[in-house]
């Protein structure tokens, strides 16, 4: 199984599982269950320990490793196998950079990665939303202490102790002796080694670069399958891990919710108040707004969709509403939106959208029921609180 076919399970179940807000817990609980005990095996290859390269990902407290390596085989995947490290742990930061600052996943309190990427935002001036090959090129080329001084942090944990399933810890050996062992045994070659270790630079072995650049694809599956059992471990309540691990290419449009499901309730309203700005909005001129941001749902439920002033829509960007002041006129449009389109299109497939958030419910036909204000706050307020938790920033 690829990455990208975990990627798609996972994006399929959290669309259409049948779950209430307070069993995100449980289904993160089930991921963890089948990565646990369905582990992703490497290929395997005569003469060469891999065993040693899995075991690597056996005991993590960081995302380090992961993202150490990963980086190792995008640089093999250009054809470099001398690779200098400011490279690799730039690669690191831009391979994070949009979980951290675009989704908010934490990576853990003690994780220095994520205090990095954080401090070079604001240091060297780089947007969220950066490509990853301008962020590397930013970070190798950086004259910035501050951000030189994060990139070498780096040195002190990851290249040498990322080798140690070769280089066991002998009795009585202390972490410095055992660092120093590493760094001169590793250029044994045939001690097998993933790569040899230098002070600026690591070599991959000659033994191993047939096996990273015909397993590339399995390999980097392989790392992410890893990486989201210990992201989703240190985040159980935040949905979707797996689709905040990678910067989409294009982001999905909202044109079918728009045209098939709120023009029909404008056809019938003419006219509809931005919850936010009081506004009137028109079929020809509203936009399509997240209530609660895209950026942590990582999903287009309709339940989640309001029409909204185009104006307040694009400076609102990931800001969470308050329940207090715009929970109320939410929850009357969405329950005006619900009523208008079973009268007029009952087999709307929308309105399937709402039973992923009322799994209580057989089907469509209780939804007008069930569909209450102290019922839909109940799904609402856990992702409000979960999201300010992870950093999301109220409206003011």
């Amino acid at each position: 199984m690829t990455f990208e076919t975990l990627h798609f399970q996972f994006s399929f179940s959290i669309l259409h599982f049948p779950f209430s807000i307070f069993n995100y817990t449980t289904f993160a609980s089930i991921i963890l269950f089948a990565i646990k005990y369905h582990k992703m095996p490497l290929p395997y290859q005569q003469n060469l320990p891999v065993n040693l390269l899995a075991a690597c990902f056996n005991k993590t407290s960081a995302t380090y490793k992961h993202y150490w390596f990963l980086s190792i085989l995008q640089a093999v995947e250009t054809g470099n196998f001398k690779i200098a490290k400011r490279d690799l742990f730039a690669g690191m930061i831009a391979n994070a950079w949009y979980t951290i600052n675009y989704f908010h996943v934490s990576f853990g309190k003690q994780d220095k990665l994520q205090r990095a990427i954080e401090a070079i935002k604001i240091t060297e001036a780089i947007t969220i939303d950066e490509k990853k090959d301008r962020i590397v090129s930013i970070l190798t080329h950086t004259s910035n202490r501050e951000s030189i001084s994060h990139l070498d942090y780096f040195n002190t944990q990851v290249p040498h102790w990322f080798l140690s399933p070769w280089f066991p810890k002998h009795q009585e050996e202390t972490d410095s002796q055992q660092k120093s062992r590493i760094y001169s045994e590793s250029k044994l070659i045939e001690r097998k080694s993933l790569y040899s270790l230098y002070e600026d630079e690591i070599v991959i072995n000659p033994d191993w670069r047939d096996y990273l650049t015909n397993n590339i694809r399995l390999l980097k599956d392989f790392c992410y399958w890893n990486l989201v059992m210990y992201l989703q471990a240190k985040n159980p309540n935040v949905p979707d891990i797996p689709n905040k691990l990678i910067k989409p290419a294009v982001r999905g449009s909202l044109t079918k919710q728009r045209k098939e499901y709120w023009d029909i309730v404008f056809n019938e309203l003419g006219i509809i108040n931005c919850i936010y700005t009081g506004k009137q909005l028109f079929k020809e001129n509203y936009a399509v707004e997240h209530f609660i941001p895209y950026n942590f749902v990582s999903h287009d439920l309709i339940w989640n969709l309001i029409p909204a002033d185009k104006s307040f829509n694009s400076t609102k960007s990931d800001k969470l509403p308050s329940l207090e002041k715009y929970f109320n006129p939410f929850f009357d449009l969405q329950q005006t939106a619900i009523q208008i389109v079973k009268d007029k299109n009952p087999k709307n497939k929308l309105l399937e959208d709402y039973l992923s958030i009322f799994s209580d419910l057989d089907g469509l036909s209780g939804l007008l029921t069930q569909f209450t204000k102290e019922k839909f706050r109940e799904r609402i307020q856990p992702l409000i609180t979960i999201a300010a938790n992870n950093g999301f920033e109220f409206l003011v």
